[in-house]
């Protein structure tokens, strides 16, 4: 019972997926359903940009977040693809009803994808489809990973034990490294997973050589996360090379994208907020203190480049304002200029950084010159987060990492919540971020000040 049903996991999928498809195209064109070759190129064209979005290779540890957007990248390209057939046809279309029926694929898949991760699990803990695994080697990375299969149990991963030449009292020790060979072919072992730092280069080689034979999976974990985790491999010519981060925004379509995305968002914001906004904010500004509406900050930009970070004016003029950030009770700012600071309005001129290029809607927060000087030789890897551009929110400011830097640990948690977020990007992320955004600006944030 324990594999029988691994080679159905991927065409249930297709298959399901299909049903939906082809179930709603007839509902909402019942006319054309059995007359148009219009449904053989709704069915191959997903089936080939499924091959290309690859949302159908998922393992039992693929994160949600990762099948979301999987799914949605496929939806989005699949709607390209069903309107161009339209235009190519020349054929008149009632536009409305082809939105409902995409939006009815979406929907249909998603929840079918949610149902069926869900029993898949289910069924896993009730011991079916499993794999048993075997750990080799100690440490710090072999310890996380003996707690995830402890506590993951509906990932399907029956932890049998762990070898190591260290002796131990622990229940899980097996024996020493040698006697693992036996062990493994007599018991079924489907998965090995060897510590990088408690096996020399022979033994990794013997390991590989074992698991070819035998035909069984291996894998190797690094104790040091930091090091590993974002390893990417390329070759230059035959020769492997590491490279020790890769970043979401190396892929030019990704940067054009969030480029596009950029543009309207910022274009809706300027058009939409700041037309009106502009003149009612230039008359209260005006009536308490004298000055320009709009204040220019020079901060650092993509690699540490300079430019004139643009905000609504919410402090009486100060030659202390380019080099001293806000604080609490901070006698500089005007009463309308605390309200601005309060709701982050004060922030929203940056939608014209974003549109003339220097800045993103989300991204780690640009610092003044002053504080890029001093953090960069308080913080470790403090520069990483001028790979991307900067933005007018970012991950660490929704985490309530904004507002004084009172302490270093305030500095090293924004620069940690900077780095995860341009390692691991996505569009829902920046979703999620504009949406917390706003919902904190509405209730008022309490290190807005």
């Amino acid at each position: 019972m324990r594999k029988q049903y691994s080679i159905l996991i991927i065409p249930i999928s297709i298959i399901v997926h299909l049903l939906i498809i082809n179930t709603c195209f007839y509902y909402y064109n019942k006319e054309i359903f059995f007359t148009s070759w219009q449904i053989i190129y709704i069915n191959i064209s997903w089936l080939i940009l499924s091959y290309f979005t690859d949302i159908y290779n998922f393992t039992r540890y693929t994160k949600v977040p990762k099948i979301l957007k999987q799914l949605f990248y496929q939806f989005i390209i699949f709607s390209l693809f069903y309107f161009t057939y339209y235009a190519l046809a020349d054929i008149n279309l009632n536009a409305r009803r082809q939105v409902k029926y995409l939006v009815s694929i979406f929907l249909g898949i998603v929840l079918f994808r949610a149902i069926y991760l869900y029993a898949l699990r289910k069924y896993r803990l009730e011991g079916y489809n499993f794999r048993n695994v075997v750990i080799i080697g100690e440490g710090q990375g072999v310890n996380n990973l003996t707690d995830f299969f402890d506590t993951r149990k509906d990932f399907g991963y029956r932890y049998k034990g762990y070898f190591s030449d260290k002796k131990s009292k622990n229940n899980n020790y097996l024996g020493k490294i040698q006697e693992c060979f036996n062990f493994i072919v007599k018991n079924n072992i489907d998965e090995i997973y060897c510590s990088t730092t408690s096996l020399t280069t022979d033994q990794v080689k013997r390991f590989i050589i074992f698991a070819d034979k035998n035909v069984k999976i291996i894998k190797f974990v690094p104790d040091s996360k930091d090091l590993f985790n974002k390893m990417k491999l390329e070759y230059y010519g035959f020769v492997p090379v590491l490279s020790i981060r890769k970043l979401p925004f190396e892929n030019p379509l990704i940067r054009a994208y969030k480029r596009l995305f950029d543009i309207a968002f910022s274009l809706t914001v300027i058009l939409a907020v700041l037309s009106w906004l502009t003149p009612i904010l230039f008359i209260l500004v005006k009536l308490e203190s004298k000055g320009n509406l709009f204040f220019s900050q020079t901060r650092e930009g993509l690699k540490g480049k300079p430019f004139k970070c643009y905000k609504y004016r919410s402090m009486g003029i100060n030659s202390q304002a380019d080099k001293i950030q806000a604080t609490k009770n901070d006698t500089r700012v005007t009463k309308i200029g605390a309200i601005l600071r309060k709701t982050s309005i004060d922030e929203l001129p940056q939608f014209f950084n974003v549109f003339l290029g220097d800045m993103s809607v989300v991204g780690p927060r640009p610092h003044m010159i002053s504080q890029s000087d001093l953090f960069r030789g308080i913080v470790d890897k403090y520069m990483v987060r001028h790979f991307v551009k900067p933005g007018v929110t970012g991950l660490a400011q929704v985490k309530g990492c904004r507002g004084e830097i009172v302490t270093d640990t305030d500095i090293i948690n924004r620069v940690k919540y900077d780095i995860f977020y341009i390692e691991n990007w996505s569009f829902f992320l920046d979703l999620k971020i504009i949406y917390l955004t706003i919902k904190n600006a509405i209730k008022g944030e309490e290190k807005a000040y």
